[in-house]
């Protein structure tokens, strides 16, 4: 039987419980994603790797740490990095003098920011961090908001680019999200299943361009909640016109995918019609997901998590998914490969000092 690790599930507290230990080192996960409830100090968060690595070295240590007001880590030396709409907004600056020089400041700020934040987790241990966000800032959607670099696709193509750019050198791989777009609309899928009406034209030309342009630089994609029924009655995770037709034939994407969180509301319906989050993962790994994320289950008594576990094995039993070799090789590939600068040499390092003064 092929291998394959696609569930990235997360823990309750800043320590490993023996329950935590199990289920990390089931045969189905693949990582774990860290939120601010798993964090006190540097001191812990690095100890806290290093325990996950013990028990694993394959698990990919994940987290949501773009800048601005969706950064896990804040305090404790973090850098706190600027949203990712200051990027955009420097790049506006001087534009209209025709020198450029906003917008070659920015794609260093964006290297930098890039740079800085990569280097600061891998520093403590964690592996890759979601980001960046390509969605478009068409200013409607309040969850995406001032995480969105720009409106221009253009604009946002070169600043990401440049962010990844600046990951790289850390040594971390990237995320794009949210494939195809999540900031047209205005609901959030956080709690609510958003419907963009566009065309696939108008998608393709305006919030996907990203996607194209960036196909050969990203590592990772995470698609959208977003439901767009002029191209499919179903969400674009478990859309496998949207992941296998498009993003992979079309636009010639061969990195991994993730789905999003699959507590979250937008995840929870298929075909206008409620689904537990077994039914969820194997919905997105059948369209074509790598790796599949429940979030905020490990909570209370954890029955959700273990749930989708369990769920997850008795449908692979029942041949109601197929484990992808192709999948895990994809997984690997975003752990990182180079050598940690340690914390107390990276804040002396001349490259990470000359990062921080060319930030926003």
């Amino acid at each position: 039987m092929s291998q394959h690790t696609p569930l990235i599930i997360d823990i309750a507290t800043a320590t490993l419980t023996k329950v935590d230990k199990k289920r990390l080192q089931h045969p189905l996960v693949g990582g774990l994603i860290l939120f601010d409830r798993n964090f006190s100090d540097r001191a812990q968060l690095t100890a806290l790797c290093h325990r996950i690595k013990k028990l694993r070295p394959d698990l990919l240590i994940a987290v949501d740490h773009e800048g601005g007001r969706v950064q896990r880590f804040k305090t404790d030396g973090f850098t706190h990095l600027p949203p990712m709409r200051a990027l955009g907004e420097m790049w506006q600056q001087d534009g209209n003098a025709g020198q450029g020089s906003g917008a070659m400041r920015a794609t260093a700020a964006a290297s930098a920011c890039g740079y800085v934040l990569g280097a600061e987790l891998r520093a403590c241990g964690v592996d890759l961090s979601f980001t960046p966000v390509l969605d478009l800032d068409f200013g409607e959607s309040s969850v995406i908001g001032d995480r969105a670099l720009n409106r221009d696709p253009r604009v946002v193509s070169l600043l990401a680019k440049s962010l990844m750019h600046g990951l790289q050198l850390s040594g971390m791989a990237n995320c794009g999200k949210h494939f195809p777009g999540h900031g047209f609309v205005k609901a959030d899928s956080h709690t609510d299943v958003p419907v963009d009406k566009r065309s696939l034209k108008a998608i393709l030309a305006d919030d996907a361009k990203p996607y194209e342009w960036l196909g050969g630089t990203l590592a990772s994609v995470m698609p959208a909640h977003v439901i767009y029924p002029r191209v499919d009655t179903r969400a674009a995770c478990f859309s496998q016109h949207w992941l296998i037709d498009i993003l992979r034939c079309q636009l010639h994407f061969t990195g991994a995918v993730f789905s999003d969180d699959l507590s979250m509301a937008g995840a929870r319906v298929l075909d206008g019609q409620p689904v537990s989050t077994t039914q969820a993962a194997v919905a997105a790994l059948n369209a074509g997901c790598d790796l599949v994320l429940l979030c905020n289950q490990s909570l209370g008594d954890g029955a959700g998590l273990d749930a989708l576990i369990d769920g997850l094995t008795e449908a692979q039993l029942k041949g109601q998914w197929q484990p992808q070799d192709a999948s895990e090789a994809r997984r690997r590939a975003l752990l990182p490969s180079s050598a940690v600068t340690p914390w107390d040499e990276l804040m002396v390092q001349p490259a990470y000092m000359r990062a921080l003064d060319l930030l926003p």
